[in-house]
């Protein structure tokens, strides 16, 4: 697997973060631009190699790819891909652009008085930018988090990490055990069918954290997630259920009621684009291109 050309050189500078599947260093490209670099090096385990690379990894690799021919500018680029046979393994090599830290990060460095409202305007504006651009070429992030949304020096926001990306058609029945708790939408915390709507409403939970720098929404398990998110924007009428859940509607959680200012400190163009990211019923979730022409961002 390769992009059809030589490889990059380049060499390890530092381990940067580990996962399940591998790890990511930090490299600096040797000769050429000497461009710094993210290399992570994703290991298929001996028992895995006998049946080839796992499928999430290949859709990693060939979404990336397909990113990477539209060139986006909020979506971190695939610079080179190889697989190489490790004995009775094999090491999967994906060389991305180097981002100096992520939005999680970021957030961590902020004063204490909070983002200024051009900064969480132009952090906004760029991660809808890159999710209108996957969605537009049917491209499901399904994990988005201030983990996976990388921020460089310059104001650059890049979506990264496409491991649980998905190509979709409409309303597909996807993996529930997706996205990271705090991010996840209610939909697939109750294992209904769900389609792009979901990654609007972990825009929406980030929206949120760039005003409160921290989680929105911090449940342990999927109920108490659930009974989080109620708390804040009302409890659904019955009608709004999604049919296919296993989980039935139970009356008893709450009244139904619907909220449109969720945060009493925000403005009401925020608190209006908030709502309208996070709202319950997955077909009346802002889609990201509409996100963008609403007035927070057209209004000084």
């Amino acid at each position: 697997m390769d992009l059809g050309k030589a490889p990059l050189c380049y060499e390890l500078l530092a381990e940067i973060g580990e996962g399940s599947y591998g790890k990511v260093f930090k490299a600096r490209e040797v000769g050429g631009e000497q461009r710094l670099l993210a290399v992570k090096k994703l290991n298929i385990r001996p028992e895995a190699a006998d049946s080839g690379i796992p499928p999430f990894m290949i859709r990693e690799v060939a979404l990336m790819l397909k990113m990477k021919f539209f060139d986006h500018p909020n979506v971190v680029k695939l610079l080179d891909a190889c697989a190489v046979p490790e004995g009775r393994s094999m090491d999967l090599t994906l060389v991305l652009e180097y981002i100096d830290q992520d939005l999680s990060s970021y957030l961590s460095k902020a004063p204490s008085t909070g983002l200024t409202l051009d900064c969480i305007k132009s952090v906004m504006r760029q991660l809808l930018q890159g999710l209108d651009f996957l969605h537009t070429n049917m491209v499901l992030h399904r994990d988005l988090k201030p983990e996976n949304i990388l921020i460089s020096s310059r104001g650059e926001v890049k979506i990264a990490d496409f491991g649980l990306a998905r190509l979709y058609t409409f309303n597909i029945a996807l993996t529930p055990g997706v996205v990271t708790l705090w991010y996840r939408a209610p939909e697939v915390l109750l294992n209904s069918v769900y389609m792009s709507t979901v990654d609007m409403w972990s825009a929406g939970c980030i929206f949120a954290e760039l005003f409160l720098l921290r989680p929105l929404f911090q449940g342990y398990t999927e109920v108490q997630q659930l009974q989080k998110i109620f708390e804040v924007i009302g409890f659904p009428a019955e009608e709004d259920w999604p049919k296919d859940s296993p989980l039935p509607y139970q009356s008893h959680w709450g009244p139904a009621s619907s909220r449109t200012k969720l945060l009493t400190n925000l403005g009401p163009d925020e608190n209006d684009l908030l709502s309208k990211c996070l709202a319950f019923r997955p077909s009346g979730r802002i889609s990201a291109a509409k996100a963008l022409a609403h007035p927070f961002f057209m209004n000084q």
